[in-house]
């Protein structure tokens, strides 16, 4: 069982290789944006919790995050667990540690998804650009702009988790930008080491 941080700006591929894994390896996925949505849902007491602050239209506190990816951690474990949009911030990854420690887990490594901005901004927007002409939805934040305030926002909150990763000797960084079949090669080759 292997768990593991799949790390990299907006559209460097983490949700593909995310499915891969779960496809290939019989991993579980934690998409904090996924369990938010099937927590407001679930009619629990943090699904409750959860729905109250998203109405508000505030952001779910990390207390909240972090209770959420317990209630996965408790249950069916399979091939392991890839974190995917958790931990985005320093305090996140070191509550996550925490969480992990208590209940005798690991993470075996973060996997960075490195890629050139430039490359990746016109790679999105062709993208879009491609799904637009094919009568294909396209997302409303696909464009340049929206690209580059979202790279924007993920260098300054999340990229100091590269250090933090790297200071642990976890870090493992693959070219996001290749074929998709060779970042899941490459992916791969660090998993099975």
């Amino acid at each position: 069982m292997t768990n593991i941080i799949l790390l990299g700006p907006p559209g460097a591929g983490k949700g593909t290789q995310a499915a891969r894994l779960v496809e290939g390896r019989n991993m579980i996925q934690l998409s904090t944006g996924d369990m938010l949505r099937a927590a407001r849902t679930s009619g629990t007491e943090m699904g409750k919790r959860v729905a109250e602050v998203m109405d508000r239209g505030e952001l779910v506190t990390d207390e909240i995050v972090i209770g959420l990816i317990r209630e996965q951690l408790e249950g069916d474990e399979k091939g392991g667990f890839i974190f995917d949009g958790f931990p985005r911030t320093l305090a996140q990854a070191d509550a996550l540690e925490a969480l992990m420690a208590e209940m005798g887990k690991t993470l075996d490594c973060a996997i960075e998804l490195q890629v050139n901005d430039e490359v990746l901004v016109d790679r999105i927007v062709g993208r879009a650009a491609e799904a637009a002409a094919a009568g294909k939805p396209v997302r409303a934040d696909d464009n340049e702009e929206s690209l580059k305030i979202r790279l924007m926002e993920y260098y300054k909150k999340t990229s100091p988790l590269l250090g933090y990763y790297h200071a642990k000797g976890k870090l493992e960084g693959v070219d996001g930008l290749a074929e998709m079949d060779k970042v899941e090669a490459s992916i791969a080759a660090i998993l099975d080491a």
